[in-house]
């Protein structure tokens, strides 16, 4: 009889597994969106995945009690990271957005995405039940929101922004907010959409309003999204085949290895390629939904809820965007787009849950 000792039993295989199938599908995608090569984006894109599930595998084994301590630390040391951008980050695309690290160049408003879920996770959880609906409960979780947002608009990032606020906003609604705060706010919201909407720059108007009419600018705005929508619905059931994919290999599609890499995978691999991701996504959701709800303490269970949307919201407006259901607004798609930044938020997101999910078996094997 072969003894497994405990440390290998305590693996999370089957969660390995998942993220290895997810990222190993996409990785196929880089490799014949470059015409059948490992470079540039395949070999490094691989790299990255094998240091990054490391690292939330060795997340995964901190105390639970650590991420609720440090948490305001880690805030505001992003928060600084933020301001650096401002300072000293470099501009890519007409944004700028990113610290150069030397080894990658680091997106700072990626992990605000993580730390504003975290801090305010600490927050609602040191807070009192009886005090949710008092005015105490909301005016500082507006602040931490804000201030982030605010500093990733000025980058600008529209779609950052608005992921770091609904990450926000998710454990906000968890930790029991009175609903009708959310409803008027939503209300309020839809109302001043006028307003807001001429805050934004010339760029993400032109979004916006291509979005409504993608038509009326096929060659010129409207192009990325009827290009995607060329290479998805040429895919059919089945698509045309592995390096068989037109559209990205004739570079007909902008971003086909990040943004728009779902157009990529449909255009070779068709409507059964496009469901059994959604399906490996689903299990990962799934994943972190249950967590959330076994969680011990009240920490935890705002932590895993709140990050599980916000991957969530990643998979969600990437697939609304490609498909022509939502503007395009620069958000990846989880494991699968080529990115450093986006992965190690990803991963940074599944070593918390992860954390939390071996916390809740600790708690109740004590228990026992």
């Amino acid at each position: 009889m072969i003894v497994v000792p405990p440390a290998i039993q305590r693996i999370p295989w089957k969660l390995i597994a998942l993220l290895t199938a997810i990222t190993g599908f996409g990785i196929l995608v880089l490799y014949s969106a470059a015409g059948g090569s490992f470079t540039p984006w395949a070999m490094q894109q691989t790299i990255r995945f094998l240091v990054f599930l490391t690292v939330a595998m060795v997340i995964g084994r901190f105390p639970l009690r650590i991420f609720e301590d440090f948490s305001y630390i880690a805030y505001i040391g992003v928060l600084v990271l933020l301001i650096a951008v401002e300072l000293l980050g470099f501009v890519g695309g007409g944004s700028q957005r990113w610290l150069n690290l030397g080894f990658m160049n680091l997106q700072p408003s990626e992990l605000m995405k993580v730390t504003i879920v975290v801090a305010l996770a600490r927050f609602y959880a040191q807070l009192p039940p009886g005090n949710t609906h008092s005015w105490t409960a909301l005016w500082p979780a507006l602040v931490m929101i804000g201030i982030p947002a605010a500093l990733v608009m000025l980058q600008p990032d529209l779609g950052t922004a608005l992921s770091i606020c609904i990450g926000g906003v998710v454990v906000m609604f968890v930790a029991g907010l009175p609903f009708w705060w959310f409803g008027s706010t939503a209300i309020a919201g839809a109302a001043a959409l006028p307003v807001l909407f001429s805050f934004l720059h010339d760029y993400q108007q032109k979004r916006v309003l291509i979005f409504l009419d993608p038509e009326s600018d096929p060659l010129g705005a409207g192009y990325h999204i009827s290009q995607s929508k060329i290479a998805i619905g040429s895919g059919g059931i089945g698509g045309k085949g592995f390096l068989n994919g037109s559209q990205s290999h004739l570079d007909y599609l902008p971003e086909g290895h990040t943004d728009f890499i779902f157009a990529t995978m449909a255009e070779e691999w068709g409507l059964i390629g496009g469901l059994a991701l959604l399906f490996a996504f689903f299990l990962l959701l799934r994943w972190g939904t249950r967590v959330a709800l076994k969680a011990r303490t009240r920490f935890g269970q705002l932590t895993a809820a709140g990050l599980t949307m916000t991957i969530f919201f990643y998979i969600a407006i990437n697939l609304m965007m490609v498909m022509g259901l939502a503007p395009v607004v620069g958000i990846p798609l989880p494991l699968f787009s080529y990115g450093g930044s986006s992965m190690l938020t990803i991963m940074t997101c599944v070593g918390i849950i992860l954390a939390i999910e071996n916390d809740s078996k600790t708690g109740t094997r004590r228990l026992h």
